[in-house]
């Protein structure tokens, strides 16, 4: 039987970190959390607060740190989270996760699995067990391209990744 096995009762670990700023929560975003959820018995969501939204030059506006944080939390209740979970504000890349002692893995995309291998590089300076990285893969939209937020506040997916004028990014026409 593996360590892992023996983490809790029904092979989940104690915290479970996930983060990002979650702006238009999109299938994702969903994703993402809904992993966070199934390999966790409390979650800890890091939710990119307005001031450090800023710092990170996204091509385009972010929603208000409370309107986020509501999407979110609407989310949770509905998929049965929101007791488990709790949601702290980021102010860096890394929050809590670097000096946290009870989290124990970080669920992430592959476009930020390098966040969390920089978090496991601070942790361990700081004499902290590294956090096991669980990575998912990009969700696809549907003209295969990654779902972003970028690409729904331009208007050229909805959340779910469905082209909304059903032309690919190369410009064909998909139907």
């Amino acid at each position: 039987m593996s360590s892992y096995q023996l983490r809790t009762p029904r092979n989940k670990f104690k915290i479970v970190a996930v983060g990002g700023t979650f702006d238009l929560l999109h299938r994702g975003h969903k994703i993402l959390l809904r992993k966070a959820l199934q390999i966790g018995e409390r979650i800890m969501v890091g939710l990119t607060e307005n001031g450090f939204a800023r710092t990170l030059h996204k091509p385009h506006r972010v929603d208000p740190y409370r309107r986020r944080e509501r999407e979110l939390k609407s989310f949770l209740k509905k998929h049965g989270g929101v007791d488990r979970t709790e949601i702290v504000a980021l102010r860096d890349p890394f929050g809590p996760s670097i000096h946290d002692r009870r989290i124990e893995a970080i669920v992430v995309s592959e476009k930020t699995k390098r966040t969390a291998i920089m978090i496991n590089r601070i942790r361990r300076e700081k004499g902290l067990k590294p956090l096991r990285i669980i990575s998912i893969d990009m969700v696809l939209a549907e003209d295969y391209v990654p779902i972003s937020t970028t690409r729904i506040r331009r208007g050229r997916i909805d959340r779910e990744g469905y082209l909304t004028d059903k032309r690919s990014s190369t410009g064909q026409t998909l139907l």
